[in-house]
């Protein structure tokens, strides 16, 4: 009889580690589906009566923002550091990906005193 109480214990014991191990494989892939990066976002800026419109706030690394020229003369956006240089003719549009983090200075290299600056948090 004491053996049986043994095995009914070892397997009770057995089914709570069992059930344990469960609730932590699931916490753990709960917690890491959180932490998932945010899928890339798309972001449209205008260029219009010789200036940039509204940057986009909340960018990070891997998301786009589409340049678009209203004006009757082409436009730039390029990086200060070198990092990106979009040119956009007139009444166009171009995509980039933004593939560097941190505060980055840009201006129209054909209108100097068009400029900005982008606010880029890594992933």
């Amino acid at each position: 009889m004491l053996d049986s109480r043994k095995t009914n214990l070892s397997r009770r014991g057995l089914l709570r580690i069992s059930g344990a191990a469960a609730l932590l494989t699931f916490a753990l892939a709960t917690t890491a589906t959180a932490r998932s990066p945010a899928p890339p976002q798309k972001y449209t800026v205008v260029m219009g009566s010789m200036s940039f419109g509204k940057l986009p706030s909340g960018l990070k690394v891997g998301d786009t923002i589409t340049w678009v020229n209203r004006d009757t003369v082409p436009h730039t956006a390029t990086a200060r550091d070198k990092s990106f240089d979009v040119r956009v003719q007139q009444g166009q549009s171009v995509s980039m990906v933004v593939k560097k983090a941190g505060s980055i200075a840009f201006y129209c290299i054909y209108h100097p005193g068009m400029r900005g600056t982008l606010t880029v948090a890594a992933q």
